[in-house]
């Protein structure tokens, strides 16, 4: 049987996320190509890097964590197929990883095309949290 949560203790699990993030000044995400390593381990290739939001997210509610708007990188750093992604906070320690896919394709993280393509601009389209993948 699956462990099951009250309301509450989902969203306090998930706001400590945004308390993670948020230390310092603003956190960014990281957006990679290729295999996706063990949970905060060796990266890959770094395609773009965006910048949370000075609060990365309002209170989680109902069991899901939807992230403010997030700014844009106006130059990615290299042509790739994103596949995955990492929150980091402004020193740049590991928060958590994520999915990448197309926007409505389900991810972690969703973008307009996975095709990104160096000195590109590229935005998210959302990120959302839930207690299903927290």
């Amino acid at each position: 049987m699956a462990l099951g949560f009250v309301s509450t203790l989902l969203n306090n699990m998930l706001d400590e996320i945004t308390a993670l993030i948020d230390a310092g000044t603003a956190g960014f995400l990281r957006i990679y190509a290729g295999t996706q390593p063990a949970t905060c381990g060796t990266a890959t290739t770094l395609l773009a890097q965006c910048t949370f939001s000075a609060t990365s997210a309002p209170g989680a509610s109902g069991g899901v964590l939807t992230h403010s708007a997030i700014t844009d990188d106006s130059s990615a750093d290299a042509t790739g197929t994103a596949s995955w992604y990492r929150a980091m906070d402004s020193a740049a320690t590991c928060v958590y990883d994520g999915t990448v896919t197309i926007t409505a394709g389900g991810g972690d993280l969703e973008l307009d095309s996975l095709s990104i393509t160096i000195a590109q601009v590229v935005s998210v389209n959302s990120s959302v949290i839930n207690s299903n993948n927290a």
